[in-house]
């Protein structure tokens, strides 16, 4: 007898091939079989007709501090994802030693947008190396399956203390990373991250460490994953990293690698596709090199106390270092010479930046004044306009006046379809930028599977179902190396997603406050989803989380070569 079978559902195997009404039966946490009347079981669930789909694989998300706290990873688990990958852009809080706590904490306050209170109060510190947190995190048991990168950031700090993001890395310190990062993959990391992008800044505006890193660092850590002969290279790229460049390290290591953010830019038209066709080029050559690109409009949520689409200006640092002193920060956007600085930079050409001076897609959502609720939903281009005013001296006149309360919204990348598909449709790309986890007050992208079920292919029709699954799924689980996961067929592990093609999506931005402390995240409801199930267990119903759902989740430590 069966411990499950899911009756009546249409197939959607990942693969691509085309869905087919039948019946799924598992034991022991795999599938057992795939087909029509398989015998009885212990339980039993009519799908009526519903779409039966391996559960979304996520490989860029920044759950590691959450979930010490949080097994659920939520929201990703509700929103139909049963495996994620944490550690992503070199970040992370493993290794690390008790000393450095809280300034990893504030890093990531600043840099991946957490509220610092809710990390204090949440992260359980019951760790310092690596191995030590992937023990810890298959000690207490997780919800969704977890795969983690060991990250550039974390390393630098562990080995170079405040040094870490002041000045480049000395022989011995290098080396010393090296055997870092070697304990950390034999315990099961998937691969080692960092990043160069120069959004990435930690508390302050003070870089975050891996930026710091030459080109000598990079590469020996780099040839310590092809020593291993295990793992993967995965880096958020900045503007001066060239895929020439990372195709000469795939070339040194022989290893996987994963290139972080390939997002639509209205100012960089193409730039995009641009980069995948020489990634393209480089498989063509022998080399695995993949991009990570999004299926969701990249929107921020924001107020001019903490306005993070900014920060990648130069410009902009001093305000940084002046978010936590309220008064120095107005006399700070009052300023001529800062106002000119930002607007100088803005009108350059550059060739990556989170905001684009595109004020019309920049919404005052919330004003902080009663009497400025006549300007709700306005966007600052429109208000500036008619003001007769520069949009940027509106919009920081306004923001000081409100003392710095308003809540803005942007739409900063992404945001054309037309020039989103290739990306997507690419032989090369994965689709792999949620940054769930992480940006918790500024966006919510963990529903991006929806999405892409929703948005891209029953709407849009841009996609088949079967494709855009494959996509979500198999795809993913390949490009990773992740061994029997993303699709339905017998002996593959039975992470399932039960939803209705005709009403999946995600529903509408919410505030909520469930975060240690009390702080607010953004969230975003799963719209048509019946059922998720993890490793052969329900964890999500129809109406969310399962209370008492259980910890079904593995630690994954070993993936394909």
């Amino acid at each position: 007898m069966h411990d499950l079978v899911i009756r009546g559902a249409r197939i959607v195997d990942g693969t691509g091939a085309r869905s087919r009404q039948g019946d799924l039966a598992v034991m022991g946490g795999r599938i057992a079989e795939v087909g029509g009347s398989l015998g009885r079981a212990k339980r039993e669930i009519d799908a009526d007709g519903l779409a039966l789909a391996p559960g979304i694989v996520d490989p860029h998300t920044h759950y590691d501090a959450q979930l010490t706290w949080d097994a659920a990873a939520r929201p990703s688990v509700e929103l139909g994802v049963t495996t994620i990958a944490i550690g992503n852009c070199g970040f992370g809080i493993a290794p690390c030693r008790p000393a450095d706590r809280d300034r990893t904490l504030a890093s990531l306050t600043q840099v991946e947008g957490m509220p610092l209170e809710a990390l204090r109060a949440g992260t359980r510190w019951e760790f310092e190396t690596y191995p030590e947190f992937l023990a810890f995190l298959e000690r207490h048991g997780v919800v969704p399956n977890v795969a983690g990168y060991c990250g550039h950031s974390t390393i630098r700090t562990w080995v170079m203390g405040e040094d870490a993001s002041r000045r480049a890395a000395r022989d011995d310190e290098i080396a010393k990373m090296r055997s870092i990062l070697g304990e950390a993959l034999a315990a099961g990391a998937i691969g080692f991250s960092t990043s160069t992008f120069e959004g990435h800044n930690g508390e302050g505006g003070v870089p975050m460490p891996s930026r710091l890193a030459e080109e000598a660092e990079l590469r020996a850590l780099n040839r310590a994953l092809g020593e291993s002969g295990r793992g993967h290279f995965m880096l958020t790229k900045g503007a001066h990293t060239t895929i020439g460049f990372l195709e000469s390290l795939a070339a040194e290591s022989s290893r996987p690698m994963f290139i972080a953010a390939l997002l639509e830019d209205n100012l960089n038209p193409g730039r995009a596709l641009a980069e995948l066709e020489e990634i393209g080029q480089a498989q063509a050559r022998g080399r695995r090199l993949y991009g990570m690109v999004g299926c969701s409009p990249m929107t921020m949520d924001f107020t001019l106390a903490s306005a993070y689409p900014f920060e990648i200006l130069a410009a902009w640092t001093p305000a940084i270092a002046l978010y936590r002193d309220k008064s120095g920060l107005h006399q700070l956007y009052r300023d001529r010479a800062f106002r000119d600085a930002v607007r100088g930079e803005l009108e350059r050409g550059v060739r990556e930046r989170e905001f684009t001076p595109q004020w019309d897609k920049l919404d005052l959502v919330k004003a902080a004044k009663p009497e400025n609720e006549r300007l709700e939903g306005r966007t600052v281009g429109a208000l500036a306009s008619e003001a007769g005013r520069d949009p940027l001296d509106w919009f920081l006149d306004f923001g000081v006046d409100e003392d710095c309360r308003t809540q803005f919204s942007v739409d900063i990348l992404n945001a054309d379809d037309a020039s989103v598909k290739p990306l997507l449709a690419h032989p090369y790309s994965t689709v792999a930028l949620s940054d769930a986890g992480a940006h918790l007050t500024l966006f919510c992208d963990a529903g991006f599977g929806l999405y892409m079920l929703a948005h891209w292919a029953r709407d849009l029709g841009a996609f088949t179902l079967e494709a855009a699954v494959a996509k979500l799924t198999a795809v993913q689980a390949r490009a990773f190396r992740i061994p029997d996961r993303g699709r339905l067929a017998p002996g593959c592990w039975a992470d399932l997603l039960l939803f209705d093609p005709a009403t999946v999506g995600r529903g509408p931005k919410r505030r909520v406050r469930d975060l240690p402390g009390g702080a607010h995240r953004l969230t975003t409801p799963a719209l048509g989803v019946h059922g998720v199930f993890v490793n052969g267990e329900q964890v999500v119903d129809g109406n969310g989380l399962i209370e008492g759902h259980g910890r079904p989740g593995r630690l994954l430590r070993a993936f394909d070569s």
